[in-house]
């Protein structure tokens, strides 16, 4: 018998670095998704993924990474009081990794939905999303927020998912009329545990102290940042100003929100000091063709990729001419 599990990668179109500073978030479900299936064995775990294979038991944490994130959402459930036999593990993904659409994250809802069916554990989606944050915090070594999990386990094919990570209220909203999604790799890979991410994460803690705020959700106005000083005030600044973006993006039109993305990306670059010149490059070659409203990097930067909002029909056409006249060695990952 065997039990199985699956979730989708996600790019996210608004809302960078801002779910850690309880703000506001618009990710989508991309095509790619993550499948772990379960079965039973008579002693210790078993993980196959990406060619190899490791073995674990909950005693210690395993040393090799793909293998920390199935050990911590088994500890997580058990510390629920949910018991987990040993279990075989086979892990298959077409979710791209080391680009910034969130991998870790379509692994852990996928295993935690196969756990889930394998244990019966009365777990809704958000209780999923939760308990992958705490397995990718506790266990992994990301200081993430909450939106790549709930994207995982909530985001829905052809939409975005709006989403408050103060409240963890949600909707599913369509995309701009006329509009589509493509999802571009700068071919620059980075590792948010080897990255500034978690360096970012404690310079807004630091900005919303110096501000006297639980969180930098919480100021409304960007020329509040101005009291503070620098490097925060232009992290605190970017996080203001992004989450304003996102909530203007909500009943705006195609071009318009492209002109969000544009700004988000120029915030991101400037500001929040996330962005790499082939990152740059890259939503310069995609705002160039006629086809395109919008584009910026997506995911927690420092290399990864890019995503466009493109005309209906236009996005392949669109995503082929950037890569033509891009000096890196790109790739088209959604279009």
């Amino acid at each position: 018998m065997s039990w199985i599990g699956e979730a989708p990668g996600r790019v996210n179109l608004l809302g960078e670095h801002t779910d850690y500073n309880d703000g506001f978030v618009l990710p989508a479900a991309i095509p790619q998704r993550t499948r772990v299936e379960l079965r039973a064995r008579r002693s210790e775990f078993v993980l196959h993924a990406l060619g190899r294979s490791t073995r674990f038991s909950l005693d210690e944490l395993p040393a090799e990474q793909s293998a920390k994130y199935l050990y911590g959402c088994i500890k997580e459930l058990t510390a629920l009081g949910v018991p987990v036999p040993p279990l075989e593990i086979d892990v298959t993904s077409r979710v791209p990794m080391g680009v910034g659409l969130s991998s870790s994250a379509a692994l852990e809802v996928a295993a935690l939905r196969a756990l889930r069916e394998c244990t019966g554990a009365a777990l809704d989606d958000v209780a999923i999303a939760r308990l992958a944050q705490r397995a990718e915090v506790r266990y992994a070594g990301v200081n993430c927020g909450i939106m790549d999990q709930m994207a995982a386990s909530l985001a829905a094919p052809g939409g975005m998912l709006f989403l408050d990570t103060r409240t963890l209220e949600r909707r599913l909203v369509p995309l701009p009329a006329g509009s589509a999604v493509a999802v571009l790799d700068s071919g620059v890979s980075r590792s948010l545990a080897a990255s500034g991410y978690n360096a970012r994460r404690a310079q807004c803690a630091q900005a919303a102290g110096a501000l006297g705020v639980e969180a930098l959700r919480d100021i409304a106005d960007v020329r509040t940042a101005d009291a503070i000083p620098e490097p925060l005030r232009r992290r605190a600044r970017h996080v203001i100003s992004e989450n304003r973006r996102v909530l203007e993006a909500l009943d705006a039109d195609a071009p318009r929100f492209g002109r969000l993305m544009d700004a988000s990306h120029r915030s991101l670059r400037d500001d929040y000091e996330v962005s790499t010149p082939e990152l740059d490059e890259l939503v310069e070659r995609l705002r160039e063709q006629p086809g395109v409203y919008g584009a910026r990097l997506t995911g927690a930067g420092f290399g990864g990729a890019c995503v466009a909002l493109c005309r209906s029909g236009a996005t392949r056409s669109a995503a082929e001419a950037a890569l033509s006249r891009y000096s890196g060695r790109g790739e088209i990952l959604v279009a």
